[in-house]
């Protein structure tokens, strides 16, 4: 039996599982009993089942996977929620966070705030004529993110999944919509592996990228998304991305 926690950020929701006194490598190579745990009727449910490790280098490693079972390079509202149980757990008061190949450095500032890195790449992709070029941003995964005068207005469900599966983009992409609102930011999410999330950090992340670069935001704004709002800034200095927001713990079990 494994302990679990349910968290969400925003409504972006997972399954958190501490690993570092507990080997479940068996489980994570598992890619059906995964995707089986993560679904929302036959499991627990979330969109991405998470693990937290040991570091060599860092205060603790995040290792995630998709609600298909899939391994992802990333997930923000999943960092803040780690960041929230390591931060409380050391009673430092700033931590680091091992993600793939980034070291995320972690505080709290009311809520708690993650300094995300630079894009790794910001680029053009163009993939259907109704829609505009894609701006995309490699943040340690793959974003294709569209700016458009309404997101309220587009078939996610529909659009979502032939842009992530579009020959351009060979490992997949997460596929964001944004538009102005007010003095911020609405935006709009389709996760590789997930499909339609409430929420996404890290897509948070390229779109405040894509609307500096499109020059329809300042590098400090709010993003609102379908489960909540994350304060964004693209820092000039450094080019590093800092995402800011709520952390939620739902409930505890086991996993049988």
């Amino acid at each position: 039996m494994i302990p679990f926690l349910k968290m969400h950020g925003c409504g972006n929701d997972f399954i958190v599982v501490d690993a570092r006194e507990v080997d479940i490598s068996g489980l994570l190579a598992d890619k059906p009993t995964l995707a089986k745990l993560c679904d929302r009727h036959f499991g627990v449910g979330c969109d991405q089942f998470i693990a937290i490790a040991n570091s060599q280098t860092a205060d603790a490693e995040m290792l995630i996977h998709n609600a298909d079972g899939s391994p992802a390079g990333m997930c923000g509202n999943a960092a803040r929620c780690v960041a929230d149980i390591i931060l409380k757990e050391t009673g430092k008061p700033e931590i680091t966070l091992s993600v793939g190949s980034r070291r995320l450095q972690c505080w709290r500032d009311g809520d708690v705030t993650i300094d995300m890195g630079a894009p790794a790449s910001i680029g053009e992709a163009k993939v259907l004529d109704a829609l505009p070029k894609a701006v995309t941003v490699d943040m340690g995964n793959p974003h294709a993110v569209f700016v458009v005068d309404d997101a309220e207005k587009i078939e996610l469900e529909k659009i979502g999944p032939i842009v992530e599966n579009d020959a351009q983009f060979p490992n997949r992409t997460n596929v964001e919509f944004i538009s102005r609102e007010g003095a911020g930011l609405r935006m709009r999410v389709w996760e590789r592996g997930a499909g339609v999330t409430l929420a996404c950090g890290s897509g948070a992340c390229a779109a405040i990228v894509a609307a500096v670069t499109k020059g329809i935001t300042p590098r400090k704004t709010a993003i609102r998304m379908d489960g909540g709002t994350l304060q964004m800034e693209w820092r000039e200095s450094d080019g590093h991305v800092l995402m800011a927001g709520p952390v939620t713990y739902v409930f505890k079990g086991t996993l049988l």
